[in-house]
């Protein structure tokens, strides 16, 4: 067990033949060891039964089935919990999927953890775990904190796959998971997942779908038309991104050229090849890239403005810097990073009162974001 587990939490007791918490009480067989979550009071190795309680039972119960997959007592666990609380899933998954809503992340993994284990079969609990790594990878991520993004990331892949594998399939788990590759530039498996949750919903009446089901199906085949008509599935478009993305970035440019020669007018590619150049430092080269995405409809999209800025920040041309990074906020008000560039424009220009104003806004919006903790720190001292 490692060191901090949250099995460290809990005691395994053998309880006496016959012993009840109450007449009304769960059935326990004695001969097997039952976890019981142990009190913030208790000492080591301290544990008096007749202050035991159902809640200490339900919740060391609900820990082994999160944290303890191979605990041979599964089955027997989950049967207690049935019986004590016959609507513990229901119950268990609002509260999860409320405090993912509220992020408060910790607590709602422990849930979902515990959803997973208590009905390892039941493929929505699956999706909806997918759907939790994959916003806290994005709630990392914001934060600068991106080898825990990546992990989460990776984790979220995982529950989607398993999602897409239901039988009878769920189309949500396909249409959830195409936004998930289109965030990793995987065009060619978000056009799979897509193409097929419009398969499975095509022949649904729009009475039957709803406003919510046409929207999404009428979405889906959007994103599709879109990748087929820029040709965005090209294997080229996937290499770039992931070699750019490892540090590859000549080996990333000269993928993404190619690319361009067939699909001159996609502005996701000249995007990325400015991206790519911004990174090895060819801030004048980059710059004409971006101008070219804005040509081709990046205009909408606020990272193509701010990184357009921090090519200018480092050029050290402040006027333009500032200009590309206020048409990236009226686009996204709320980006922590594009703020936290506004807070080194101030830096650059002398004004540190400025800069502290921007950093402490970003910790308004996330709390945990690592580079304006550090930034705030380092003014403040």
């Amino acid at each position: 067990m490692k060191p901090n587990s949250p099995l460290e939490s809990v005691y395994f007791i053998t309880l006496p033949e016959g012993f009840e918490l109450s007449k009304n009480a769960m059935h326990i067989d004695p001969t097997i060891p039952l976890p019981v979550q142990k009190k913030d009071k208790d000492a080591p190795g301290q544990f008096n039964p007749e202050e035991l309680t159902a809640e200490q039972i339900l919740a060391g119960l609900l820990t082994v089935l999160a944290y303890d997959r191979t605990n041979t007592h599964l089955d027997y666990y989950r049967s207690v919990l049935k019986e004590a609380r016959p609507d513990i899933k229901k119950e268990l998954s609002e509260a999860a999927i409320l405090k993912a809503k509220n992020e408060d992340y910790e607590i709602a993994e422990e849930m979902f953890m515990a959803l997973q284990g208590f009905d390892p079969e039941d493929k929505v609990i699956t999706l909806n775990m997918a759907l939790f790594f994959d916003q806290r990878a994005d709630s990392y991520r914001r934060s600068g904190l991106i080898d825990d993004a990546d992990a989460y990331d990776d984790n979220a892949l995982y529950y989607y796959k398993e999602a897409m594998l239901a039988e009878p399939p769920i189309a949500d788990a396909f249409f959830n998971a195409g936004f998930y590759y289109l965030k990793q530039n995987d065009f060619f498996n978000a056009k799979e997942a897509f193409e097929t949750y419009v398969t499975l919903t095509c022949d649904i009446k729009d009475e039957e779908l709803g406003d919510n089901g046409i929207y999404k199906r009428d979405r889906a085949q959007e994103i599709l038309n879109k990748i087929s008509n820029q040709n965005m599935d090209d294997e080229r478009f996937k290499a770039a991104y992931d070699l750019i993305s490892n540090g590859e970035e000549e080996k990333g440019l000269e993928q993404i050229r190619l690319f361009l020669e067939k699909n001159p007018n996609v502005w996701n590619a000249w995007f990325m090849l400015g991206w790519g150049l911004r990174r090895i430092t060819r801030y004048t080269d980059a710059i004409a890239a971006f101008e070219k995405a804005l040509e081709y409809g990046g205009d909408t999209n606020s990272d193509t403005y701010n990184e357009m800025a921090i090519c200018y920040l480092e050029m050290n041309d402040l006027s333009k810097a500032k200009d590309s990074l206020m048409k990236a906020l009226s686009i996204d008000p709320e980006s922590t990073k594009i703020i936290s560039n506004l807070g080194y424009l101030a830096l650059k220009e002398g004004n540190v009162s400025e800069a502290q104003k921007y950093f402490a806004t970003v910790l308004t919006i996330d709390p945990d974001d690592k580079i304006a903790l550090h930034e705030l720190g380092k003014l403040e001292q």
